[in-house]
């Protein structure tokens, strides 16, 4: 186990950054927006899962390949970007049926995939490939031995942070998509402005470059 300063210190650092919105906050703004409550907080433990994933990997060494090599990792933020991008315009083309999709939000209906759309816009998370590739072996004592689960008790850490955080996140979006809900030009026009967000997102991934 990583001693009490390490594990603190990395609990400071994944707050940092989980705090600035990044891919997965802005995702779940948009599905917030587009979907209501449920779809936000069902996005929001995909997007746990799909980063704990990252954490297990870096722990098994396939995120030191996805940091060093251009190729790997151009190849999975483009994929993200244009899944983004897709998810963007279908909720652009739906925006007008919105109002019916949140009568009948309480049914249950596509829970899977959309916590299947939460954990793939995770896992394919630039920022959180980078930090778990490139910090995460920084915070784990070698001398103390256990490597491996030293870095997956680090990632709880991680996920447990970004969980909360990423929750009033969305929870704060439902909630102003509540009023919006009033009215059925209001609901569509909010519709269409989450669908934009995530266009815009996917864009902006797939813009994000590398020096190397």
């Amino acid at each position: 186990m990583p001693a009490t300063d390490r594990l603190l210190a990395f609990a400071a650092m994944s707050f940092l950054l989980i705090v600035v919105p990044g891919p997965s906050v802005l995702f779940v703004v948009g599905r917030a927006l587009a979907q209501g409550r449920r779809a936000a907080l069902t996005t929001v433990v995909g997007n746990t899962l799909g980063a704990y994933v990252l954490v297990v990997a870096v722990a098994l060494g396939v995120g030191s390949l996805v940091e060093r090599s251009v190729l790997v990792f151009t190849a999975l933020k483009l994929a993200g970007a244009a899944y983004l991008v897709y998810l963007g315009v279908k909720a652009w083309r739906r925006r007008g049926s919105l109002r019916a999709a949140f009568a009948v939000e309480g049914a249950g209906r596509g829970r899977l995939r959309t916590l299947w759309e939460g954990f793939a816009v995770g896992v394919a998370n630039p920022k959180t490939i980078v930090f778990f590739a490139a910090v995460l072996p920084q915070f784990v004592d070698r001398e103390q031995g256990h490597v491996v689960a030293q870095m997956l008790l680090l990632g709880l850490v991680f996920n447990a942070i970004a969980l909360a955080s990423d929750s009033v996140w969305g929870l704060t979006a439902a909630t102003a998509r509540t009023w919006f809900a009033r009215s059925p030009r209001r609901l569509s026009l909010v519709g269409g402005a989450g669908g934009l967000a995530m266009i815009g997102l996917g864009i902006g991934v797939a813009a994000t470059g590398r020096k190397d």
